[in-house]
């Protein structure tokens, strides 16, 4: 499973098969954990100062195939744009990828594509699980280190951190007595040295593409409406 996959079975409902959050944050939440999953297979990196990159930049390292079409179709989209900020690249990785994720998920027989219609008219898919085996591993390691304070894998830390950033992390842990507790955790290993800084700058740069585009989104509907 891609860090990716693990995330959007954390950020859908496995009864109702809807997502807990909206867009963009759902889809560039995405985009930032393939790019982190990039990172930590050394394919991608974020320039430091004296490199051939701009400090802060991206920079890809290796566009050898990962073994994963999902992660070699955004690893080849990289190497066109090396040089570039993260934050301006969340849009083009995010293309398709909820959708390309979630047919992978339905075809490993993880989750199932109920498809009806709302009002009667409006045809819709919903994406309950089908077999939540894995999600549960995966909900027991959050809770382990968020409500019982373990250290973290560098995997549960970066699902942990995009969860932060996508302040969630009440809503996939739904059970916790003190909610400000587990937000303070969730804070905490975010902002703690769980791993590389260019794993940690992808968070951020995420988060921040995620604001940024809220921010449009609502000006433009401020414009509109005036």
């Amino acid at each position: 499973m891609l860090i990716a996959e693990d995330l959007l079975l954390l950020l859908y409902n496995d009864e109702s098969g809807k997502p807990i959050t909206g867009n963009p944050g759902l889809d560039y939440s995405l985009a930032g954990a393939v790019l982190i999953e990039l990172t930590l297979l050394g394919r991608v990196d974020i320039a430091l100062a004296g490199d051939d990159v701009k400090e802060g930049r991206l920079k890809v390292l290796d566009t050898s195939s990962t073994g994963d079409a999902i992660l070699d179709e955004r690893l080849a989209m990289l190497a066109e744009k090396s040089g570039q900020k993260p934050k301006n690249l969340m849009s083009k990785l995010s293309k398709t990828l909820r959708d390309q994720i979630l047919a992978r998920l339905v075809e490993r027989g993880v989750l199932e594509a109920d498809k009806g219609r709302v009002l009667g008219l409006f045809p819709v898919t919903r994406w309950p699980a089908k077999d939540a085996r894995h999600e549960a591993e995966v909900r027991t390691a959050l809770e382990s280190v968020l409500k019982l304070g373990t250290q973290p894998d560098e995997r549960t830390a970066a699902l942990i951190a995009l969860l932060n950033a996508l302040n969630v992390v009440p809503k996939v842990i739904t059970d916790a007595v003190d909610k400000k507790a587990l937000k303070r955790r969730a804070k905490e290993i975010a902002e703690s040295e769980w791993a590389a800084e260019a794993v940690r700058k992808a968070v951020q740069d995420m988060q921040a593409a995620i604001t940024a585009a809220i921010v449009v989104s609502s000006s433009a509907g401020a414009s509109a409406g005036s």
